[in-house]
């Protein structure tokens, strides 16, 4: 067996899980060092594999906010994928590695001068806007921010309940003037107790990009999921005058098979 080198990585443990639906859960780990990030940024999970110790390792945006005590993750179930079946089957008090320095760069921009961040999501893609926006919250009540950036969420799920996070983001829609919070089903013939909005999240992105005068002297757009939202959203933005390295920024979770 390959030892893990604990110069590179920190064994965590669980302390919550939460499950959303059959194949999306939330875990909460407790870091036993000081584990810096900004919003944004992702850890690297990893498991040991059986046979050999190898670590088999992949990135997850953080949920949580810096300030919080735990980091928090959100996770979809990909049966044949070589970690989450095993993650799946993980419970609090369960220990996993992590490494022990984040990564990154899909970040709030506060340097370009545009005050107006639309961010677009699909299911776990909603991670590191969680994170932005707790970590704002907090700053704003405490006085440190006085709300001139104005953040807009869209929200997409196939289903109502793959909105791990719709109850906390209507309230800071709620409470935050500087916040928008939009969550749009696609299928919504299997709901028709959906009160919401119908469709992709890239089949709303006009429709609110327009109702909230978003234009590229204004904004930067944040796209972060499924690849085919964030492949259609930059083919709408271009066609809207955004520039992809200047006003899009981009989280793929997956690469698509060819």
């Amino acid at each position: 067996m390959t030892p893990v080198d604990d110069k590179f990585f920190h064994k965590v443990r669980i302390t919550q899980r939460v499950d959303f639906a059959p194949d999306l859960w939330m875990i909460r780990v407790r870091v036993p060092a000081e584990f810096s990030f900004v919003p944004g940024q992702y850890a690297t999970l990893a498991l040991e594999r059986e046979g050999d110790g190898k670590l088999t390792q992949r990135p997850y945006s953080i949920v949580s906010a810096p300030w919080e005590d735990e980091l928090e993750f959100f996770i979809e179930l990909v049966p044949d994928g070589l970690l989450t079946p095993r993650l799946y089957r993980l419970q609090p008090g369960d220990e996993l590695w992590m490494r022990k320095n984040p990564k990154g760069k899909f970040t709030l921009d506060t340097e370009s001068g545009r005050k107006h961040h639309l961010l677009v999501s699909t299911v776990t893609g909603v991670a590191p806007f969680v994170s932005y926006v707790r970590s704002l919250a907090k700053d704003w009540r405490e006085g440190r921010f006085d709300g001139v950036h104005q953040l807009y969420l869209l929200n997409g799920a196939s289903r109502p309940w793959e909105f791990g996070y719709k109850e906390e983001l209507n309230r800071f829609d709620a409470e935050l003037p500087w916040f928008k919070y939009v969550p749009t089903v696609s299928r919504p013939w299997d709901h028709a107790d959906w009160p919401g909005e119908i469709g992709r999240a890239d089949d709303i992105l006009r429709k609110y990009a327009d109702h909230w005068e978003l234009d590229p002297t204004n904004t930067t757009t944040y796209l972060c999921g499924h690849p085919d939202m964030i492949a259609n959203s930059k083919a709408i933005l271009k066609r809207r005058g955004f520039l992809d390295r200047e006003s899009i920024k981009e989280e793929i979770y997956w690469i698509p098979p060819r």
